[in-house]
Parts: C-alpha cells; sequence; structure tokens
C-alpha cells in the first residue's frame, strides 16, 4: 500500500500538475512567472466584471458567483469525464477496482440512552442561572458585528452549556442559512 501511494504520488505530479511541460519550473523559470502573471490577469478581469455589474453584494443577491462556481463545477467533471483533463486513479492509470470490507457497528440504544443521561445530567447540575446569563450575553454579543463570540463561548463550554444550547441562541440572532438553488 505504501508504493502504492508513493507511485500514485509521482503520477499525480507527473500527470495532473503539468510540471513536467517545463524544464525547471521553480528554478527562476519564465514559466512560474507567465503562471503569476496570467493568474493576477484573470483576477483583475473578474474584479473588472464584478465592479462592471454593481458590486459585490448585488452580485451575490443575484446568485452570480454561485452560477459561476456552478458552471466551473460542471465544466470540470466534463473535462474529468472525458479524458481531457486527467485524474489519477480515476479517469487515467486506473487500476482493477478491489473489493474492501467496511466494518459497520450496529446501531446500539444503550449508547444513545446514555449520551442523553449524561446531558440531562450536565443540564440539571450546572448552574442555570449563570448559563443563562451568559446565553444573553452572547446574544449581545454576536449582534455586535465588532465583537468576537469566543470568549463568551468559552465561558458557556466550561459553565456546561451544551452546543444545542448555543447553537439555538445564535439561531435568533443570524437565523439558519438556507442555499439558494442556482439554475
Amino acid at each position: 500500500e505504501a508504493m502504492r501511494m508513493a507511485l500514485r504520488t509521482q503520477q499525480v505530479i507527473a500527470e495532473e500538475s503539468n510540471v513536467t511541460q517545463v524544464i525547471d519550473p521553480l528554478g527562476g523559470s519564465y514559466y512560474v512567472e507567465a503562471l503569476t502573471s496570467e493568474y493576477e490577469k484573470r483576477i483583475m478581469d473578474i474584479i473588472a466584471e464584478v465592479d462592471e455589474r454593481g458590486g459585490t453584494i448585488k452580485l451575490i443577491q443575484e446568485g452570480w458567483f454561485q452560477k459561476r462556481v456552478a458552471d466551473f463545477a460542471y465544466e470540470t467533471a466534463l473535462r474529468k469525464q472525458s479524458g481531457e483533463k486527467p485524474v489519477i486513479g480515476v479517469n487515467t492509470l486506473v487500476e482493477k477496482e478491489e473489493v474492501h470490507d467496511i466494518e459497520t457497528h450496529p446501531y446500539d440504544q444503550t449508547t444513545a440512552e446514555r449520551q442523553v443521561s449524561r446531558t440531562q445530567r450536565i443540564r440539571r447540575e450546572r448552574d442555570n442561572v449563570k448559563v443563562n446569563a451568559l446565553l444573553e450575553r452572547l446574544v449581545e454579543v454576536a449582534k455586535d458585528d465588532t465583537q468576537n463570540i469566543m470568549p463568551v463561548t468559552i465561558d458557556l463550554v466550561r459553565e456546561g452549556a451544551t452546543m444545542g444550547d448555543i447553537v439555538e441562541k445564535l439561531k435568533t440572532v443570524w437565523g439558519v442559512y438556507r442555499e439558494t438553488p442556482v439554475f
């Protein structure tokens, strides 16, 4: 397995990175400079396009960025599927598929009951007045973009607040993110 991993690493470098297309890619080569210049130009073109289309916020609201990412992912998938974009072990140098037994662990109701019982015990035994005061402080801090929620979150955990307690309070401030589908 270690030998296969070493071989695959070499194959990825040779086939997927295009490093073999240049004699000395990192030795002061024009290639690195050319790539840097190309990326800089592409980035500046995208920034100019964002500005021309009305700015970042407008384009986020319109789903423009999500559409660009989705389109790129689709184009990349097509290139991989056709073999135009080599991916070692997927569409290039593919080995015969080996069957691996995956050990699964059956659901154990006693484990779930033990965890629920533990959470209930923690909620009973903690100083709920202090936890509730800290949860209200968390809400205040979360409403202020200039403040960091980590110190109060750490205090909450030290006092026995659960992840559920903390997340439910943060939902009251920030809501729940729902991604808008992009077509």
